[in-house]
C-alpha cells in the first residue's frame, strides 16, 4: 500500500500536496483499491468554493459510486481532464496522474488538522 511520506491525508481518504497556497487533491491508493475498476470521475466545477469536510466530487467504480470530499477550504482552479477519458488514472497512479482537482487554499492553517502519513498507515492498518 503506497502512502507518501510527503502528502497529507484525509480521515475519508484524500490525499492532499501543497506547493504554497495551491493544492492538489486526490484519492489514496488504499481508497482507490477500496473501490476496484473505476469507470467514471465527476469532478468540480472549476471557481467553486470548496470547504472541509464536504463533497466535492465523485467517483463510480464497478461497485458502487463515492463521494470525495474536500480535505481543505478552496477555490477550485484546475480539474484533472485527462480523467474523463481514462479514469482508470486513479486506479494506476492514485499519486500522479490520477489526482482529481487543484484549488487555492483559503486556510493555509487546515493543512496542519489533516493526518501525517504514519498516522494515516495506522488509520487503515498498514
Amino acid at each position: 500500500m503506497l502512502v507518501p511520506n510527503d502528502l497529507r491525508y484525509a480521515e475519508t481518504h484524500e490525499w492532499i500536496r501543497t506547493e504554497g497556497e495551491i493544492a492538489t487533491v486526490g484519492i489514496t491508493d488504499h481508497a482507490q483499491a477500496e473501490l476496484t475498476d473505476i469507470v467514471y470521475v465527476e469532478l468540480p466545477q472549476i471557481g467553486a468554493q470548496l470547504e472541509p469536510g464536504r463533497p466535492a466530487a465523485v467517483v463510480e467504480s464497478v461497485k458502487a459510486a463515492s463521494d470525495i470530499y474536500s480535505p481543505v477550504s478552496g477555490e477550485v482552479l484546475q480539474t484533472n481532464s485527462a480523467l474523463e477519458s481514462n479514469p482508470a488514472l486513479v486506479n494506476t497512479d492514485p499519486y500522479n496522474a490520477g489526482w482529481l482537482f487543484k484549488l487555492r487554499l483559503s486556510n493555509l492553517e487546515e493543512i496542519s488538522l489533516l493526518k501525517s502519513a504514519e498516522e494515516y498507515m495506522a488509520q487503515i492498518g498498514a
